[in-house]
Parts: C-alpha cells; sequence; structure tokens
C-alpha cells in the first residue's frame, strides 16, 4: 500500500522532462528534429499497442456487456458532458487552452494497467476489469479522436480536418499492430518490461515538445495561480463526481459489489499513456502545452484517491467470498 499511496515515479520523470524544457527548449533547427522524433515515436508507441492489445479476448468479453456498456456509457458519455459543463466556467477563471484540455481528458479512454491493479486490490472481478479496461482502450483509438472532433471543433481547439492526421498517426499504426499481433504479440508481451522503454520514451518526447513550443511561445504568460488553483479544483470535482455516480448507479442498477468494484475503478479512469501523445497529434502549436496539464494533473489525483479507495474497500471486503464468476 505504501508504494500505491506514493508519487509515481513517472510523474517525477515528466516534472522533469517539463524542467528541462523550460530551460532548454526546442529552437529553430532542432524543433524539426523533435517533431520528426516525436511523430516516430508516437507512431511506434501506437503499433505497440495494437500488436498488445487482444482484440478478439476483448470483442469476447462483451457477453459481460451490462458492465462493459456501464464503464464506457461513464468514459465516453459521462466525463465528455462534465467536461462540457466545465467549459461554462468563464475564461478569467479558466483559460480557453485550460478548458481545452479538460475537455480533451473527459475525452480519453479509461486506464489499462491501474486500474486492474486497483480492481484486484478492492477484491473486485478482476477478469471482467482486463476485458473492459482494454476495451476501452481499442474503441479509444477512434472514439477519442472523433469525440475531439466533435466537441473540441466548436471551441476552436480542434479541427476536424485533422481526422486524416489522425489515421495517418495513430490508427494506421495501431491496426499494423494488431495485423502484426500472430506473428509479434507474444514476444511483445514477453519483452513488456523492455519495451516499456520505448512507452515512456514516446510520452516524455511527446511532453518535451509540447512545452517547448509553449516556452518559445510564452504560452506560460496565459497562467496565474487562480486559474492553476481552479484547474485543480475542477479535476477533483471531476474525478468526485465520476466516482459517486459509477458507484451509487452501479449500485441502482442492480451490480454485485465485485462488479461494482470494477465499474468504479475502470469507469473512473483515464489514460495518460494515451492521451499525452494524442494531444501531440490532435492540436498543433504551443497550446499543446496547456491541453496536456490537465491530463497530466488528473493522472496523480486519480492515483492517490484511488489507491486510498480501494485500500479502504479491500478492508471492507476482507472476509473471503467466492470468485465472481466472469463472462471473460
Amino acid at each position: 500500500m505504501n508504494a500505491l499511496r506514493r508519487i509515481d515515479p513517472f510523474l517525477v520523470l515528466l516534472l522533469a522532462t517539463v524542467g528541462v524544457a523550460a530551460l532548454v527548449p526546442a529552437r529553430g533547427a532542432a524543433t524539426g528534429v523533435v517533431d520528426v522524433a516525436t511523430t516516430v515515436a508516437i507512431g511506434l508507441l501506437f503499433f505497440l499497442y495494437g500488436a498488445r492489445l487482444s482484440t478478439r479476448e476483448a470483442l469476447h468479453g462483451l457477453r459481460h456487456w451490462r458492465l462493459h456498456s456501464t464503464v464506457l456509457a461513464a468514459t465516453f458519455v459521462l466525463f465528455p458532458l462534465l467536461g462540457l459543463a466545465a467549459g461554462l466556467l468563464p475564461a478569467w477563471l479558466l483559460p480557453v487552452p485550460l478548458a481545452t484540455g479538460v475537455l480533451f481528458l473527459c475525452c480519453l479512454p479509461s486506464t489499462v494497467q491501474s486500474s486492474i491493479a486497483f480492481t484486484s486490490l478492492a477484491r473486485g472481478n478482476v477478469p471482467a476489469a482486463v476485458v473492459a479496461a482494454s476495451l476501452s482502450n481499442v474503441l479509444g483509438v477512434v472514439v477519442t479522436p472523433l469525440l475531439a472532433a466533435l466537441l473540441l471543433s466548436t471551441q476552436g481547439g480542434f479541427s476536424a480536418s485533422s481526422l486524416l492526421d489522425i489515421g495517418l498517426r495513430l490508427l494506421a499504426p495501431f491496426v499494423a499492430g494488431q495485423l502484426a499481433r500472430p506473428l509479434i504479440g507474444k514476444w511483445v508481451l514477453a519483452h513488456k518490461t523492455q519495451l516499456l522503454v520505448v512507452d515512456r520514451g514516446s510520452i516524455l518526447l511527446v511532453v518535451y515538445s509540447a512545452f517547448s513550443a509553449g516556452m518559445v511561445a510564452g504560452t506560460w504568460r496565459e497562467l496565474t495561480g487562480l486559474s492553476l488553483v481552479v484547474l485543480l479544483a475542477v479535476n477533483v470535482v471531476l474525478l468526485a463526481v465520476v466516482l459517486a455516480v459509477t458507484w451509487w448507479g452501479a449500485r441502482a442498477a442492480g451490480f454485485d459489489p465485485a462488479d461494482r468494484i470494477t465499474i468504479l475503478f475502470c469507469g473512473s479512469k483515464k489514460s495518460l499513456a494515451s492521451g499525452l501523445p494524442m494531444a501531440g497529434v490532435l492540436f498543433a502549436g504551443h497550446a499543446v502545452a496547456l491541453v496536456v496539464l490537465p491530463v497530466m494533473l488528473f493522472h496523480q489525483i486519480q492515483l492517490m484517491v484511488c489507491a486510498a479507495i480501494a485500500a479502504r474497500l479491500a478492508r471492507r471486503r476482507e472476509v473471503p467470498q467466492a470468485e465472481p464468476v466472469a463472462a471473460s
């Protein structure tokens, strides 16, 4: 539990990358090199996502359709509605780039690893969590850009004309990874630890590129202490509302305790690993730095809050119970 409660080490790396970008931002010819490297890294990242995720198992698990549809509704319906509501705040409280970032955050798929880990810790339906989180990520490759096109184009934060670019840089590598999965899937899973360097390195490169552009363009002058406090409050409220709705809504829908735990953790998460690379593709220019800030902040908040909730639920379920029958 102490390991879960501490600050995520990867967040420390993210903050260090932001510091490097602030001190040594990419300028001139270096900007082009960083842009090309970022494009290649994102393509490789989504190729590995495709090779790693089993679409067949995710679709097979749809027999537990009530649970999975509830998780997807929380991820891709409830969250975006709350993001639209946050956008109603006046710009002097929540500047437009941050409001765009909050709405983009709300369009992201769920996490995989932490959703499963917290479900397991709280003694929920782990097999269902594996399918629900995987399905969310498979669908998110398509659904997140479409939601961004639908919701953000009206705010000037994203152009629907970028869908072709999205297809080439995100969807095509993912599909290629899926097609290559029969050949390299076992190797990718067997070398998961080594390939983590590619995953984390790609994300750090996206962060460096985004924050470098922000430093060169003077983006940070748009931020005030008040807007940062408001952003923190918005993220906390977002998570609190979704946690409450998924927990009590699942109870009202008649789900058993193990399934409610799965819905709680899979439905309330947002993926940093998918979000930062997607933002690097979806949003052009220096505004990316502000757009990804809500995603980075929400990531740490969800880890700390869900770790505490999982520990509390685990204590309440200390008496061994029959393992729920999962349709996955």
